[in-house]
């Protein structure tokens, strides 16, 4: 990003739902209302900001216009929390730099970028792939309004590096989420290049609603996407306590419901079977089952069957379907049904007993994500699956829970019985999470060779990672923009010298990375990936400690290295860690000429350099690079001083040239 703020420390069938459901009201307290309303004066401009359109007071209230009055979660920022530059927060009000077009660090950019993290020695796979719709959530964020409307448009202002958005959610008086609009593939097709005020035709709906969460894929996209600001137009209803009042009735289950009794308990109503019994039944085959009426079935059955249905099948009588789905071998059916998503599975269960119990067979569930199904996630859906997944290996609740749809207590529930054997769990941005169901991860799984706490806790520290004390078996530890203390970090860090990959960036500025550092070169020395993107108190010395990781592949010092001078510590890095393949040192304005020649002398295996606003790199410099670095397949020189109007076509000709994606700040 620029240096502007340099300063700072599913499937369509988802989303599907009756007109009735969506205007069905909840009589219990609406969560939104808990936060602090703010009015917000009316302004006029071709905006419509905030501006309350004319419109005669009727029963169906007014059309309004409003813009963000806060935001409730998001997955991820460029910025920090404590910074006003390129944070969440930066879609309140109304648009500040639309119709600009360009990086402004008022606006809201996300953590990543292209496909390039998911290229990374960090990379890690989807739990339960199938599940994913075909364009995929990579970040979200929630946003909520002054006013409840009936939504009939959602503007969206992105400044820089449009087109990532690829789904609109509302969520309504029935507490639940509706999918106003979704992405398809031609729809990101060609990203645009300029600003936009990016307004896509909604799905006609009843539904009242004060609040979005709007979807972005990064997959596309040449650099970080910003958004300035999202407006919801619609018209307000002006009796909405009336509309509570009318409408308190049960909710009905739209997605992921367990099979009714009947369903569970006894065969199908219809009574069909295999070939045989279909063809006896056309037949209305009776026998006499006198006096040992058993032994000459089971006789007639043996002996005379075969040929008593071919003879009936040449008299011309209805053939019988050779072979049907439940005539395969169990071990078939459940290979077949390992393919579907978790509400196929749940769905297929409802066709008949046999298909029941193949689809409740705990292997379909050793591998859980309830990822893709945040919005429908809740405490019931847990005790569902608790009784399913008895052989529960790998489990992702992320982005699941909000607004008190799994609680606490569920969660803990569902962990003491199940988490056992777990050896995966990622809870990333889940909301639910306290101290307590930390420490029931710690007691319950110790098992565990991954843990992912991204975006889970605020500062001060919510979770007490001392808790965590008996997990000896990690490999992969994620604390992405998730606070913590030194010290329960280092204690964390010498209990689990497998570690491999290990995600320390936003970790807030309490904890010392010189610290980090040399414990992590002491008790970590298998480790293959470290994220420091925007830590703090990282010196030269404990650049010097990370170069006694001889195994590193990955490492991003973005932003963390705020010294005047390296030493000798960039050369000591990349000569003891011959294996780099993806180096970010982004506003690390200490790295020298002399660094950049090390690099290309030593970066031979590099695939990824990001050099973002480095101050003294020259397009020399930068051929050298490219000359040296064979793999090398993404280099960011955006925001670099040197890197002057005349060298902007010899970069686009070397990136033709060494097959080489090159990031400047003109082609954004």
């Amino acid at each position: 990003m620029s240096l502007l703020a340099y300063g700072e420390p599913a499937q369509s069938s988802d989303t599907d739902s009756s007109t009735a459901a969506e205007a069905e009201a909840d009589a219990l307290v609406d969560f939104t209302a808990m936060l602090q309303r703010q009015r917000q004066g009316e302004h006029g401009g071709w905006f419509g900001y905030d501006s309350k359109m004319q419109s005669t007071e009727s029963n169906q209230g007014y059309y309004l216009e409003q813009y963000v009055l806060g935001v409730l979660d998001f997955s991820s920022q460029y910025g920090i929390d404590y910074s006003i530059s390129y944070t969440a927060a930066n879609v309140v009000g109304r648009p500040t730099k639309f119709p600009a077009y360009g990086d402004y660090p008022e606006t809201f950019p996300m953590r990543t970028y292209g496909d390039w993290w998911q290229r990374a020695p960090s990379a890690t796979r989807e739990i339960q792939p199938q599940n994913l719709p075909k364009l995929e959530t990579h970040d979200y964020v929630v946003v909520y309004f002054e006013e409840f409307v009936v939504p009939t448009e959602v503007a969206i202002f992105e400044t820089f590096n449009p087109g990532a958005v690829v789904r609109i959610w509302a969520y309504g008086l029935t507490k639940h989420w509706t999918c106003l609009w979704e992405a398809t593939e031609s729809d990101l097709a060609r990203p645009p290049s300029d600003s936009r005020r990016f307004a896509p035709a909604l799905k006609k709906t009843t539904m009242v609603t004060k609040t979005l969460r709007i979807d972005f894929n990064h997959s596309r996209l040449n650099y970080y996407t910003e958004i300035d600001a999202i407006m919801l137009c619609g018209r307000t209803v002006s009796k909405t306590q009336n509309l509570l009042a009318k409408q308190q009735r049960t909710q009905q289950s739209r997605t992921l419901v367990s099979p009714p009794p009947e369903v569970i308990g006894s065969p199908p109503s219809d009574g069909t079977g295999g070939p045989i019994s279909y063809k006896l039944r056309t037949l209305k085959f009776q026998p006499n089952c006198g006096k040992d009426g058993a032994t000459k079935l089971h006789e007639f059955i043996n002996n005379d069957l075969s040929q008593f249905l071919a003879a009936n099948c040449m008299d011309g009588g209805e053939t019988p379907p050779q072979i049907c789905l439940t005539d395969l071998p169990f071990e078939i059916l459940l290979r077949i049904l390992s393919y579907l998503d978790l509400k196929s599975l749940f769905r297929v269960g409802q066709v008949s007993r046999t298909f029941y119990d193949i689809s409740t067979h705990p292997l379909l569930y050793a591998e859980l994500s309830l990822k893709p199904y945040w919005h429908v996630a809740s405490s019931e859906l847990l005790c569902t699956l608790a009784r399913r997944a008895t052989m529960l290996r790998k489990l992702d609740l992320s982005w699941c829970g909000g607004f008190g749809n799994v609680s606490p207590t569920e969660f803990k529930k569902f962990l003491t019985q199940r988490g056992d054997n777990l050896t995966h769990l990622r809870l990333n941005s889940c909301k639910f999470l306290n101290a307590s169901c930390i420490e029931n991860v710690g007691i319950v799984c110790d098992n565990l060779i991954e843990l992912s706490l991204r975006n889970c806790a605020t500062d001060p520290p919510l979770l007490n990672f001392s808790c965590l004390a008996n997990l000896k078996n990690l490999e992969r530890l994620d604390l992405f923009q998730t606070y913590f203390e030194t010290e329960l970090l280092l204690s964390m860090l010498e209990g689990n010298r497998k570690l491999k990959h290990l995600n320390l960036a936003f970790c807030g500025v309490s904890v010392n990375m010189d610290n980090v550092a040399a414990h992590l070169a002491t008790y970590n020395t298998q480790l293959i990936s470290l994220d420091l993107w925007k830590a703090h108190f990282l010196s030269a010395r404990g650049l010097q400690s990370l170069a006694r990781l001889h195994q590193l592949e990955e490492l991003d010092l973005g932003w963390c290295l705020r010294e005047a001078s390296l030493g000798d510590g960039l050369f000591q890095l990349l000569s003891n860690c011959p294996k780099l393949k993806k180096l970010f040192l982004s506003a690390v304005r200490g790295t020298t000429e002399r660094d950049l020649m090390h690099i290309a002398a030593l970066g031979k295996n590099l695939e990824q350099l990001d050099l973002m606003g480095i101050l003294n790199i020259t397009h020399e410099r930068v051929y050298d690079i490219l000359v040296h670095c064979p793999k090398l397949q993404l280099l960011d020189l955006s925001f670099c001083d040197n890197i002057m109007d005349r060298d902007f076509q010899l970069l686009a000709d070397w990136s033709r040239q060494f097959n080489v994606d090159i990031k400047s700040s003109r082609h954004h």
